[in-house]
């Protein structure tokens, strides 16, 4: 018993030191404010302990020269499955979710992996968070964001660091949003993260041709949207009897997962791709009384108009991407972030694909050359999504008292020639190497 107190003694002291780093004499841009010229950053306990010009090292701070380089806040990828899928052809590497077509009460963050190889290769281009969501089980490679057959809501999204050496120490938010594949006559409200695809109307129709067509499809819409609106009635049922210490009730873990949903506290990310689904998911979430987030919206339309109105944010996806349909235009995904900014909608960026985390800061860059203001650009990878997950006051700006994640690069973070030189995630710096770096490493010295 004596050896096991020193050792939580030991390991609770570890946790709580840090090292207390002053990066001198950079050029700050806080996003949220006016860039500040040849100032000082300085790091304590993992947080931004101050911010100024005449900021003089003390005694055992570690100086990081910043002369000529740039201080930015670390980037934020709103759509990942970081942790949860290494291989996505290897089924055994895979742990997106699980069978069912309501399961609320399964939480992605429990099953991150914080060995994952994908997590190092993302930190070099300045990712220091992500949100990382389950989707549908059963389909080997797992279910991309699109749902399974039935899957409807696949669990909680975790809003996590890209550094850790446990899932309890790469949290920030263990429960950022419910995720919903909002059901749709053209197929699943969401559009697989792993590249373009048909129009999903025409294979929705193509599928269910033999069986009536478009009326077979309508009536298994309206029978999962008869299911999904009696879950969630359902779980208001359970809400009010649990309030009321109801004789007999009984604990049900699926339903008090819910809780927080009705409560309001937890939004719903809805995973939904025309401009008429998303309208059907802002009627339903005026109907259930629910805040919404809206993943991957390959097209606004009317739609734009809603969302802006109500005050609904999207988690844009790939810009870099294909057409969708062959007659739609060829630069369709490279402006539709110009066209949710010049609707007034609130959006931030998502890369819906493990591999393309990386390029987070190119798709903004491309939207940028489409239209889109540059400051919204980078804002959109850093403080709108901190502000959509309700994370803002901890991570999303370069200010005194925030969290201290930081790159720090030797130019525009959105331009592909600048490199990170230094990454700071809860205050630590972070190794900027990785699997790719070191076999580049290996074969370039190769003699």
């Amino acid at each position: 018993m004596k050896r096991l107190g020193i050792l939580f003694g030991c390991a609770a002291a570890f946790a709580a030191s840090s090292e207390t780093i002053l990066i001198h004499n950079a050029d700050v841009y806080p996003v949220t404010g006016a860039s500040m010229k040849g100032v000082s950053v300085l790091i304590q306990d993992g947080k931004i302990a101050d911010i100024g010009a005449r900021i003089a090292p003390a005694k055992g701070v570690r100086v990081v020269e910043g002369k000529g380089l740039r201080v930015y806040p670390g980037m934020l990828d709103s759509g990942t499955e970081l942790g949860l899928s290494e291989i996505s052809a290897v089924r055994e590497s895979v742990d997106t979710g699980e069978l069912g077509e309501f399961m609320p009460q399964l939480r992605a963050l429990v099953a991150v992996n914080p060995e994952s190889e994908h997590f190092p290769v993302v930190r070099v281009n300045g990712i220091t968070s992500v949100m990382t969501f389950p989707s549908s089980g059963g389909g080997g490679g797992g279910g991309r964001f699109g749902g399974g057959e039935r899957q409807m809501i696949s669990g909680q999204a975790a809003l996590i660091h890209t550094d850790g050496w446990s899932w309890e120490e790469m949290e920030i938010n263990r429960s950022a949003a419910m995720h919903l594949i909002f059901p749709s006559i053209a197929g699943r409200g969401g559009r697989g993260g792993g590249g373009p695809t048909p129009d999903s109307s025409v294979l929705e129709l193509l599928n269910v041709a033999g069986a009536g067509g478009y009326t077979a499809a309508r009536r298994t819409y309206e029978q999962q949207i008869a299911r999904l609106n009696e879950f969630f009635d359902g779980a208001r049922r359970y809400q009010k009897a649990r309030a009321a210490n109801a004789p007999g009730f009984q604990r049900d873990l699926k339903l008090e997962a819910m809780m927080p949903v009705l409560e309001r506290k937890v939004p719903v990310a809805i995973s939904a791709a025309r401009s008429g689904t998303i309208h059907d998911a802002i009627a339903f979430a005026e109907k259930q009384n629910i805040k919404i987030v809206i993943l991957q919206p390959r097209e606004l339309g009317k739609a734009a108009e809603e969302l802006k109105a109500k005050n609904i944010p999207v988690i844009l996806g790939r810009v870099l991407a294909l057409p969708e349909t062959e007659d739609s235009a060829y630069d369709e995904s490279f402006t539709l972030p110009a066209e949710a900014y010049k609707a007034g909608v609130k959006f931030a960026f998502g890369t819906f694909n493990n591999e393309f985390v990386r390029n987070l800061p190119y798709q903004a860059a491309t939207a940028v050359a489409f239209g889109l203001p540059y400051d919204e650009a980078l804002k959109a990878v850093t403080i709108t999504p901190a502000e959509i997950w309700g994370v803002s006051e901890k991570v999303g700006s370069v200010e005194k008292g925030k969290v201290a994640d930081l790159m720090v690069t030797d130019g525009d973070p959105l331009e592909i020639q600048t490199q990170v030189k230094h990454l700071y995630i809860n205050g630590k710096e972070v190794a900027l190497t990785n699997k790719q770096t070191r076999l580049n490493d290996k074969y370039m010295s190769r003699q």
